[in-house]
């Protein structure tokens, strides 16, 4: 297990503090994606294939640290459109009664905080998107795979919203700890040194 926690520490870990949160938000996201059809099936229903959908996201979620070895740009915006387009897929999979549209806040949220002042134009244009994302009409996603009983979708709605509490608390919680997420350099414009 140590060997485990090791590598997967080893596998998360970057120079740069905004990489390191994103990775570190990526493979929580990964090791909780299994359990959410538990999840459902514990607090909402029976009825948990719409939720296999999920899984086709894992593999970019994943990614997300080996794409930061690369380029810290190309792994942040993965996460962000890995995030973003993993709730549309959920969307369509659940319809828009059951909630899951409350997990595009976080999405916006890095979108925000992982792009640095000079990379502004990303951050931009990434927080548009999941406001766009937010703002699709229903009837553009299709019909949901199951329907749930209105009970069913109150019970949906609030799974959903905890869980995208908690991982908007989680990414709060990343960036206030994190030494270096908001250092000079970040801040000021070089340019004019203000």
């Amino acid at each position: 297990m140590k060997r485990l926690t090791a590598a997967i520490g080893a596998y998360a870990a970057h120079r740069d503090p905004r990489a390191a949160i994103a990775n570190t938000v990526a493979l929580v996201i990964v090791s909780n994606q299994p359990f959410y059809p538990l999840y459902l099936y514990w607090a909402v229903s029976p009825a948990i294939a719409p939720s296999y959908l999920t899984f086709l996201s894992t593999p970019l979620f994943s990614a997300v640290p080996l794409a930061m070895r690369r380029s810290p740009v190309l792994g942040r915006s993965l996460l962000v459109l890995a995030g973003i387009g993993n709730t549309l897929l959920c969307r369509a999979a659940f319809g828009p009664g059951s909630g899951v549209e409350v997990f595009l806040f976080p999405c916006i949220m890095l979108a925000m905080l992982l792009f640095r002042r000079s990379e502004r134009g990303l951050a931009i244009a990434f927080t548009a998107l999941g406001f766009g994302a937010c703002l699709l009409p229903a009837s553009l996603l299709g019909a949901p795979l199951h329907v749930y009983q209105p009970a069913e979708y109150v019970a949906l709605q609030r799974l959903n919203f905890l869980s995208a509490a908690s991982l908007t608390a989680l990414i709060g919680w990343l960036f206030v700890t994190r030494p270096g997420t908001n250092s000079p350099p970040d801040e000021t414009d070089r340019t004019t040194g203000a």
